[in-house]
């Protein structure tokens, strides 16, 4: 049972890893995997009421991971809907090359903390159609998208699906983790926007605006009030969690919730046809569904290698071969690269008993970090350069050539930093 459960899960990691290749949607792999893991163990327990409580305890911590993530996005896509993110966008001004790349680095920074790292890369990387017009400079400007996203999302506990795994399964505090994973993840963001800046000279040549009739549908006054509510309550949702120690998929849909009423109450004199892409049914219906399918399914294949005691036996094995946790660490970072970084957490949480590394342990705040920024050394290594690579058709190897070298540096500069600052802290 043990070598066909792991059979079936490395084939299934190796569809998600090549879903390009094949052209075979992730989620769709994920999903089967999930279900043939758990298949297969019931079919080889003698006991199936066992298995079915295993299966109704994890399917509780994956809904809540799921519930959470839906909250979000959706409040999200109906910022977005209002044109929300334009408020940013009219904030920067300056055509000068070398200060705007520590504009958009810090906004990236500090927005991805309070979003999430794939939806600030989006927002971003369209925001560089309006202010930029070479390809190669607007290429260099979303590298530098994608290390300051995954930088700016690691040390949030909303700011990155991999830290809201472990903030959900309370291995971090949300205090504890933006204190200590900060200065790390602002180091490993500092670093690559220093190189890319000096390389930045002269004035910008803006893209000529072709007079399009605005598509606006929304006024400034609901543009802003949206906004505003929408940020408040995602920054909202670790206070919920604080006060009254409930999941945070509660808190983030009970900002949900608050935002739902306060769209209606502004709209509430259109008619649906006028409500539009303004409405919540609409952002319900836009949110990235197979994502949602994804995390479901390998969520639930991690689930199932650990109620079989394979990833157990898997952090034997990685103690006795390497030894050194913080090695440990470091290589899944850089191993996220490659693959992606949510069954890595997940599988983490699995191996790695919290009787052994309890809530805040230095272990599982340095995971947050290396798994959040080690996947900005390839553009295919995370969300963020995944949808960057899509929006802006950015080359692979051009990626490796000009970026992923900034990034690993990056990356081990911002490790080196967290190290240190526990040996000394």
């Amino acid at each position: 049972m043990i070598l066909l459960i792991s059979l079936i899960f490395i084939l299934g990691y190796a569809a998600i890893t090549l879903e390009h290749s094949i052209k075979l949607n992730k989620a769709a792999s994920a999903m089967l995997t999930g279900v043939l893991c758990w298949t297969v163990y019931a079919l080889f327990s003698t006991d199936t009421h066992h298995v079915n409580e295993h299966l109704t305890s994890h399917l509780g911590d994956v809904a809540g991971i799921l519930f959470f993530l839906l909250g979000a996005m959706t409040i999200v896509e109906l910022i977005d809907a209002h044109d929300g993110f334009q408020i940013i966008i009219d904030k920067i001004q300056t055509t000068n090359k070398s200060k705007l790349v520590w504009s958009i680095a810090f906004i990236t920074f500090f927005l991805s903390a309070v979003l999430d790292n794939l939806t600030t890369s989006i927002v971003m990387v369209s925001l560089l159609r309006k202010l930029i017009d070479e390809k190669m400079e607007r290429w260099m400007f979303a590298g530098l998208i994608i290390i300051a996203a995954n930088a700016g999302g690691a040390w949030s506990p909303i700011g990155d699906v991999t830290t809201t795994m472990l903030w959900i399964g309370e291995q971090v505090t949300t205090w504890n983790i933006m204190i200590k994973t900060f200065i790390p993840s602002l180091v490993c963001m500092i670093i690559p926007t220093y190189f890319i800046a000096r390389q930045m000279k002269g004035e910008l040549k803006k893209p000529v605006v072709t007079d399009v009739a605005n598509s606006i549908t929304s006024t400034r006054f609901e543009r802003n009030i949206v906004f505003f509510f929408g940020v408040g309550m995602l920054l909202f949702v670790p206070v919920f969690k604080t006060i009254t120690h409930l999941p945070p998929f509660m808190g983030i849909l009970f900002g949900l919730s608050v935002l739902w009423i306060v769209t209606e109450i502004i709209h509430h004199e259109k008619d649906e046809a006028e409500k539009g892409v303004l409405s919540v049914n609409h952002a319900l219906r836009k949110i990235d569904t197979p994502s949602v399918l994804f995390f479901l399914g390998i969520l639930l294949s991690i689930a199932a290698l650990e109620v079989t005691g394979i990833l157990t036996d898997a952090a034997t094995f990685m103690d006795n071969a390497v030894g050194n946790i913080n090695i440990i660490t470091m290589l899944i970072g850089v191993f996220s690269a490659i693959v992606d970084n949510v069954p890595l957490v997940a599988a983490a949480q699995g191996m790695y008993s919290m009787d052994i590394y309890p809530t805040d342990h230095n272990f599982w705040e340095f995971l947050a970090y290396c798994a959040g920024t080690g996947g900005s050394c390839l553009i295919i290594g995370s969300a963020a350069g995944v949808a960057a690579m899509g929006i802006e058709k950015i080359n692979f190897f051009w990626y490796i050539k000009k970026i992923s070298l900034l990034a690993l540096v990056g990356y081990l500069a911002g490790a080196a930093v967290y190290l240190l600052q526990n040996q000394l802290f």
